[in-house]
Parts: C-alpha cells; sequence; structure tokens
C-alpha cells in the first residue's frame, strides 16, 4: 500500500477545498472525534474514471452520513479546475474536493501514492483511505487507475468501526 499502513495515527494536514464554488479549508484534525473520515484520491479533474467516482460518493453522501462519515475527495488538480469541473461536468458535490496542488503532491507523499514515472506521473493514484474518530487509519487500498471503487467496500469497512 503505502507509507501509512492500518493502525498507524494519520499526521494532520490541511489543503484548500472547495464545496461547489465556496472556498474553504480542509483540515484532518477538525474531525478528530466527530467523523469518520473517507480519503478518495483521485487522479484528475476532467477524466472519465473520476467524472464516474465522485458524483457515485455524491449519491451516497446520505448513508455515509449514518457511518458518522465525512467524504473528502483529493487530487493534485487546482481549485479552479475543480470549481470549473463541478459547474460545467459533473454537477456540484455536496462534500469538499481538497488540492493537493501546492506543494504538489504533499499529503498524496505522505500516504504513498504520488505516481511517479509512466503513465501520468505528478497526479495520485485512485486510493480510498478511511481514518477512524480516532486518527488512526482503518482502511487502505488503491484500485487500478481505470477502476471506479465499489462504494459497498467502503460502507463494510465503516460498518466495523
Amino acid at each position: 500500500m503505502a507509507t501509512l499502513k492500518v493502525g498507524d495515527e494519520v499526521p494532520d494536514f490541511e489543503l484548500p477545498a472547495v464545496i461547489g464554488n465556496i472556498k474553504q479549508r480542509f483540515k484532518l484534525s477538525d474531525y478528530r472525534g466527530k467523523n469518520n473520515i473517507v480519503v478518495a484520491f483521485y487522479p484528475a479533474d476532467w477524466t472519465p474514471v473520476c467524472a464516474s467516482q465522485l458524483p457515485g460518493l455524491n449519491a451516497d453522501l446520505e448513508r455515509f452520513a449514518g457511518y458518522d462519515a465525512q467524504i473528502v475527495g483529493i487530487s493534485t488538480d487546482s481549485i479552479p479546475s475543480h470549481t470549473a469541473w463541478q459547474k460545467k461536468e459533473i454537477g456540484i458535490l455536496n462534500y469538499p474536493l481538497a488540492s493537493d496542488f501546492y506543494p504538489h503532491g504533499q499529503v498524496a507523499n505522505l500516504f504513498g501514492i504520488l505516481r511517479e514515472g509512466d503513465p501520468l506521473p505528478g497526479v495520485a493514484e485512485r486510493a480510498i483511505f478511511v481514518i477512524d474518530k480516532k486518527g488512526k487509519l482503518a482502511f487502505g487500498k488503491v484500485y487500478p487507475i481505470g477502476q471506479v471503487p465499489d462504494n459497498s467496500e467502503i460502507f463494510e469497512v465503516l460498518r466495523k468501526l
């Protein structure tokens, strides 16, 4: 998997984020003790598989809320790209899309999933991480770049927390 292993405490991180066109900051420690966090790393805005994955998470928000889970989508794209992509292609998402643009890939590197070499260097792998309310990594999986992760797998992890 990555630098972090299941059971490790996930170091705090903070990234610029957007929900629709509302700019904010996503800070992991703001959720400690309150929510489980589902971190959905995805390679890039404006790509077909990502355009399927992120709205699929949005469609299941109510179910995620039932497990006290907050979703955050993270890519190395910029906030303006996130905003335009929602407006022009995928629709407004009701969870934060965070930008790991600068310093480039710092959070993806923390999780050990910043792609190097061909193809697609400099983007995050498609990966899902679940962080429990105590801030410990409960689940982590890297998926093939062309595969949409199955939300039922995430729900199974959340059910056990």
